[in-house]
């Protein structure tokens, strides 16, 4: 039986392999439909770009999960700009994702634990975050999570050409 080690970062650059393993994680969540937001997979080369991107905005933080050193998942934590002083208690959580080959091995959890951790090191005492509500497993973790459903919107995504409900969460760090 072999040893599974799961390590959780937040990324400042990409190691060699980061970006490409990165990039067929992403594609395999796009393909099995686990609320990434694209519905097709993109061209490799949009996919790279989105995820250089990501590094270079000032306002956004990437976390990743690596299963056996391979990166399988990853979340981005998007700050308020500067000007939104007003809103520099909430940190809001997008694009979180664990791929399908990766599931089941406690990722997800450990990745929101180190989300929430960063964000009280960072000052925040509220994390928002939105999901569709066919993510039955992103759902459930939130909700086991101390997460609260303050909202639902219910054309909050198409998906070949159905609508989607969506959910809105929040959770106070402050508590």
């Amino acid at each position: 039986m072999s040893s599974i080690s799961i390590q959780i970062e937040w990324l400042k650059s990409f190691r060699p392999g980061d970006l490409d393993t990165l990039c067929e994680a992403t594609e395999k969540a796009i393909e099995v439909g686990l609320g990434f937001d694209w519905i097709k997979t993109p061209k490799r080369l949009v996919i790279e770009r989105y995820w250089q991107g990501v590094l270079l905005v000032p306002e956004r933080d990437l976390l990743i999960g690596r299963l056996n050193g391979i990166v399988a998942g990853a979340a981005q934590m998007v700050k308020p700009p500067s000007n939104n002083e007003a809103s520099f208690f909430n940190v809001v959580m997008i694009s979180f994702f664990v791929a399908p080959w990766a599931r089941g091995h406690g990722m997800a959890r450990g990745m929101l634990i180190e989300f929430e951790k960063q964000a009280k090191k960072l000052g925040f005492t509220q994390i928002s975050l939105d999901v569709r509500e066919t993510q039955d497993a992103a759902i459930a973790l939130y909700e086991r999570a101390g997460y609260i459903r303050w909202s639902s919107k219910e054309k909050y995504a198409r998906v070949n050409g159905k609508y989607i409900k969506g959910y809105y969460y929040t959770k106070d760090l402050s508590l």
